[in-house]
This record gives C-alpha cells, sequence and structure tokens, in this order.
C-alpha cells in the first residue's frame, strides 16, 4: 500500500491528470515515469497515423494490381478490414485488464503460468520490438521513396540511385526523430491533426479525381474484375498473396499499447481507441479506393513507372499535368509524415518498456526517461540507430529490403496472436472480467485471430508474383530468421539468468482454480543477479 501511495504521490508531482491510473500501474508493478497528457481522440489519432491509410495503400498498390486487380484491391481490403477489426477487439480486451506500456509483451507474462511466463514474454517481446521497429522502416522508406517519386512528375525516366534513397531515407529518420525528441509536449496536437489532415486529404483526393478523370471503369470493373495473370500465382491463390497490401497497411492498432502509460485512463480509452481506428480506417480506405478504381489509367503502364511507385504518375494522368499530380501526392505525403512520427513514437515506448525489465542490451539506460523532455530518449535512439542501420541492406539487396513490409506485418501478427492464444487456452478466464468484454462472442472471434494469423505466417512469405528471382525474391523468412536467431541467441548469453519477465504482481495475477498465485516481487528479496532495470522499474 506504501508503494501505490508513493507512486501516487509522484503522479501528482508530475502532473498526472488521472492518480489512480499511477497506482493500477504501481499495482502492475511499474513506477509511472511518463505525463498522462495524451486523450482518447489522441490515441486513435496516433492508430490512424500509422496505419496511414492513403499512403500505405499508394505505396503498396503495385501487389494488389499485380494479384487480382479490383478484386484483391476492394474485397482484399474489405475482408482484412473485418478480420483487423476481430484482432483489434480481441487486443482491447486484454488491454483492458493490463494497460502497461510493455502491451502485448506483458499481456503475455501475466496470461501464461508461471513456469512459461519468462520465456512466453520473451518470445513474444522480441516479435513486437522487431515488428515495432520494421513497420516503422518500411513507413519511412517508403516515404523517401514517395519524396524522390515526385521527381518523375517531371522526368519519368527518373531512377533514385541507392544513394539518393539511403540518404533521403535517414533525412526523413532524423525529421521524426526531431519531433518526437523535441515535440513530445505537441503530440497530442500532433495525433489528433493527422485525422483531420487525413480525412480532408481523402475527401480531396475523392472529388478531385472524379472531377478530372479524362475517362471512366464500369462499375463491373471497380466490383467484379478480376485478372491475376502478371501474378503467375494460380488464380485463386494469387488472390490470397495480394493482401499482404491491406494487411500491411492494418497493423498499426496494436502498437499504441505502448502508450498506455501516457494516457488518462487507459483502461477504458486505449482499448476504446485501437477498435474505433480500424473501423475509421476501413472506412476511409473503402472512400479512396473507389476514385482510384473507377479512374485507374492503364495497369501496365502503373506497373512499369521506373520508380517503383506509380501513385505519383497516377494523379498526373487523372488530373493531366505534373503540377495537379504533385498537388494530390503532397497530401499524401502529409499522411506519411504522421506515420513515420508516430511508429517512431510507438517504437521507442515498446523498446522502453522492454528494456526496463532487462531484456534489451544497454537496458540501464534504454528503460528510463528523460525528465527534461518527459520521454524515454534512449529508446527513442535505439529504435532510430536501429532503422538508420537496417537502410543500409538497400545497397545489398533492394528485394531484400522491400521484405521488411512482409516482415513487420509477420511479427505483429505473431506478436498480437500469442497473447490471444493463451488466453484461449486458458479458457478465456483472465479476460472474463475486462471492461471491453467481447461476451459470448469471444471465443468464436478469437479463434477467427488465430487461423487467420496462421494462414498469414505463410502467405506473407510468399513472392508476389512468378517466376521467382534474385529481384523478386521475398526474402521475409530469410529476415524475420535472422531477428529470431538474435534473440535466441540474447536469450542464452543474457535472458537465461537474468530475465524473469515483467513483474506480476500476487493481487494481480488471475489464476485459474488450482493454481497458486505467482508471488509479487514485494513478497521475494531480490537477488545480485537480478538485473537493474528490474530493480529500478519494479515498485519496492
Amino acid at each position: 500500500m506504501d508503494a501505490v501511495n508513493r507512486q501516487v504521490s509522484a503522479g501528482k508531482r508530475r502532473g498526472s491528470v488521472n492518480h489512480a491510473a499511477d497506482a493500477d500501474l504501481a499495482k502492475m508493478g511499474y513506477e509511472s515515469k511518463l505525463p498522462r497528457s495524451l486523450s482518447m481522440l489522441s490515441i486513435l489519432g496516433l492508430s490512424f497515423a500509422i496505419m496511414a491509410v492513403p499512403y500505405g495503400f499508394s505505396t503498396t498498390l503495385y501487389i494488389s494490381l499485380t494479384d487480382g486487380q479490383s478484386v484483391t484491391v476492394l474485397w482484399g481490403w474489405v475482408l482484412v478490414s473485418l478480420i483487423s477489426l476481430c484482432i483489434a477487439a480481441s487486443l482491447a480486451e486484454i488491454c483492458a485488464v493490463y494497460p502497461t506500456a510493455g502491451g502485448v509483451y506483458y499481456w503475455s507474462a501475466q496470461l501464461s503460468t508461471r513456469e512459461y511466463a519468462p520465456i512466453v514474454s520473451w518470445i513474444d517481446g522480441w516479435l513486437n520490438l522487431v515488428g515495432n521497429w520494421t513497420v516503422t522502416l518500411s513507413i519511412n522508406f517508403g516515404g523517401a521513396q514517395l519524396i524522390l517519386s515526385a521527381i518523375t512528375l517531371w522526368k519519368e525516366e527518373y531512377v533514385p540511385t541507392p544513394y539518393q534513397t539511403v540518404l533521403m531515407f535517414w533525412a526523413v529518420t532524423l525529421v521524426c526523430f526531431l519531433v518526437n525528441a523535441f515535440g513530445s509536449a505537441y503530440l497530442d496536437f500532433i495525433n489528433k491533426l493527422c485525422i483531420y489532415w487525413t480525412g480532408a486529404s481523402v475527401l480531396i483526393i475523392f472529388i478531385t479525381m472524379f472531377a478530372m478523370a479524362p475517362e471512366y471503369r464500369s462499375g463491373d470493373f471497380v466490383f467484379g474484375h478480376y485478372d491475376a495473370s502478371a501474378s503467375g500465382w494460380a488464380p485463386g491463390w494469387a488472390f490470397f498473396v495480394g493482401l499482404l497490401q491491406a494487411a500491411y497497411v492494418l497493423t498499426g492498432y496494436g502498437l499504441v499499447a505502448s502508450m498506455c502509460e501516457e494516457v488518462q485512463n487507459p483502461a477504458r480509452e486505449v482499448p476504446k481507441a485501437m477498435v474505433l481506428s480500424v473501423a475509421a480506417a476501413g472506412l476511409t480506405g473503402i472512400f479512396y479506393i473507389l476514385p482510384l478504381l473507377f479512374t485507374l489509367p492503364s495497369i501496365e503502364r502503373l506497373l512499369n513507372v521506373a520508380s517503383g511507385q506509380p501513385i505519383g504518375l497516377f494523379f498526373k494522368i487523372v488530373t493531366g499535368s505534373a503540377s495537379g499530380g504533385f498537388g494530390l501526392l503532397f497530401l499524401i505525403l502529409g499522411i506519411w509524415l504522421f506515420a513515420g512520427i508516430g511508429a517512431l513514437t510507438a517504437s521507442s515506448r515498446c523498446a522502453y518498456a522492454f528494456a526496463r525489465d532487462g531484456a534489451i542490451p544497454g537496458y540501464r539506460w534504454i528503460g528510463t526517461t528523460n525528465d527534461r523532455l518527459n520521454m524515454p530518449l534512449w529508446g527513442l535512439v535505439l529504435s532510430a540507430v536501429v532503422n538508420c542501420l537496417l537502410g543500409l541492406i538497400y545497397f545489398g539487396s533492394p528485394a531484400a529490403f522491400f521484405s521488411f513490409t512482409g516482415v513487420a506485418t509477420i511479427n505483429l501478427s505473431c506478436a498480437y496472436g500469442v497473447p490471444i492464444l493463451v488466453s484461449l487456452i486458458r479458457g478465456r478466464k483472465p479476460v472474463a472480467h475486462s471492461a471491453f468484454s467481447l461476451g459470448r462472442f469471444g471465443f468464436v472471434i478469437n479463434c477467427i485471430c488465430i487461423a487467420w494469423i496462421c494462414l498469414a505466417i505463410v502467405l506473407f512469405c510468399m513472392p508476389y508474383s512468378l517466376p521467382v528471382d534474385a529481384s523478386n525474391m521475398n526474402y521475409a523468412s530469410v529476415v524475420w530468421a535472422g531477428f529470431a536467431t538474435i534473440s535466441v541467441v540474447w536469450y542464452f548469453i543474457h535472458g537465461r539468468k537474468n530475465f524473469r519477465g515483467p513483474p506480476v504482481p500476487a493481487d494481480a495475477e488471475v489464476t485459474l482454480k488450482g493454481e497458486a498465485p505467482i508471488p509479487s516481487d514485494s513478497d521475494k528479496t531480490l537477488d545480485p543477479s537480478d538485473t537493474e532495470a528490474q530493480t529500478m522499474s519494479k515498485v519496492q
């Protein structure tokens, strides 16, 4: 009780809006060190920003145009939106019980039995962290490519060199880093602004394209045309391979769990924001997809664009001028900027939460916050540096680098699936009293999530077209295996002896009948082998 009172007092000194949230966090084993300055609308905006529907859809347009065209683009989007809504609802149900920055990593430990909590949380923590890093990487690298593709509006034969692309990527990563480091006090405003910018952009693009298009496709084409001949896959299988586009775009909703310790009422607001953001993204996607399909120019011309990013040329053809095309492209670039900033925000919090339990090399620094900036500065530095280093892969193999799109989707899908699966295995009893309960539909919804994730792992290791060569090979499985190897090696070097997983207080443990509660850290004495991060972060 004294520990809880100390946390509430610390929250008052720090200016927290909701002292009860600080007390709840203390009961879960952590000290509240971040200002609770974000509202539900802000978290919804952050999730919406990371998904960045018009931007993410535009930069991966070549996938669905190759693997089925209209049917894959439109109905694939509807299908994945519904599945994503199921996953978001499943995660929201768990988040309402355990609202911490650790997110899926913490939930996996809490939902597991005492014996398996450390290893399950270790695996899920690395899946989630790598997923955060790679989705941030793919967003900002795609943004760099999109900026350079603007040159092709006036010079269609222009192809950026690897040096130009990587340097632009580093530049945009630096911008996102600086905004996060020195503008953390304005994140609430930035996240809300994203909602209005995206909504206005989609409306402007919708009106402009229908008003200025030189010709229109028929309704039969938009709602029923299917052609997967360019993919080389069997027609039915090509549709599923093409779902990578929608699945990649609709991945960011789970990342916002890392912001729980900066929200006024996280147990209520974060779950709500997760689900609403997916619903809003699904509707936004439909309003963005329809004008694209109705005004779609020559598909062959779009797929053969030299820069590899056809959306600028698309806008140019529809508006009839390079200036008009750039005007619409500028709106997409604005959406990208919100996405890049938001993804790096979530990555920094994810690294911070995982490090404070001693799981990451350099945890003594990464698992701390900067009192002056009121944010986890070293977690932000680590995330930005890792992204910049991974960008160097582009020099060796552009095809291998592009696999990060698949890697991000696979890792985040797996990370989301672990706590859902553990909850199912334990009969959903740990979430029986969640404030965001799925009720009698919970079992079916959870099963749909797990089935989709298992399929997604297979699908997103596939090349999007055949025949396969070095230029179009999907290296997602190779890159994923590389990260998995690093995490396994680090576990045997460090984790096996020092990592105990998140603190699991006895009064927060949800046990099954006949199971003994997991003892809290207040009930045991820390031995010298415990990591400094655990000692600093746990409530003494």
